[in-house]
């Protein structure tokens, strides 16, 4: 049994001037909500082994607050190929993680990780939350699938279940 955590990036902010989209930063809002989902996986979630991250500043930005709220124990492995991935290569990168780790967190884009999550869960099982997954999948948003494989290259279409879809504004409120 594998466990993925797919989380987007916090609330970025568009009028900070940066020189281009990979650069732009966190928000206010952003770095708050980044913080409090933090608190929340630590809280509800468990440990988590490995953690895959855009090394767009917005997203190394939402792992620092994320990892400010979780305590501190993660330690990140930057990926380039996270940055404006297709659900396609997304896969690709966790069927290629080594199997000593079982539980990883990836951080990264829309529409890439919406589309990720609706791939691998489960179609009969989590109808609604599929549903609101669909919908919209804000900044912040995160999910975590519990994946009936014993190897990540195993992994493939509605191999998880979900176990939870949380977004910022619920852990804010």
């Amino acid at each position: 049994m594998k466990t993925l955590a797919l989380l987007r990036h916090a609330k970025s902010d568009w009028d900070a001037g940066a020189p281009s989209d990979f650069d732009r930063p966190l928000s206010r809002r952003g770095i708050v909500a980044a913080a409090k989902m933090g608190e929340y996986m630590r809280r509800e979630r468990g440990e988590f082994e490995r953690a895959l991250v855009s090394p767009a500043r917005r997203c190394r930005e939402t792992f620092d607050q994320v990892n400010a709220g979780y305590g501190g124990s993660l330690s990140p492995q930057f990926e380039e190929r996270i940055y404006l991935a297709s659900a396609g290569d997304l896969l690709d990168l966790v069927q290629a993680q080594d199997d000593a780790f079982s539980r990883l967190l990836l951080i990264g884009h829309n529409p890439g990780l919406t589309y990720l999550a609706l791939e691998l869960i489960r179609e009969d099982a989590a109808a609604v939350e599929r549903e609101r997954i669909a919908e919209k999948f804000p900044t912040g948003a995160y999910v975590q699938l519990s994946c009936e494989v014993d190897r990540w290259a195993d992994l493939g279409k509605a191999a998880c279940n979900l176990e939870v879809r949380r977004y910022p504004v619920e852990e804010l409120a």
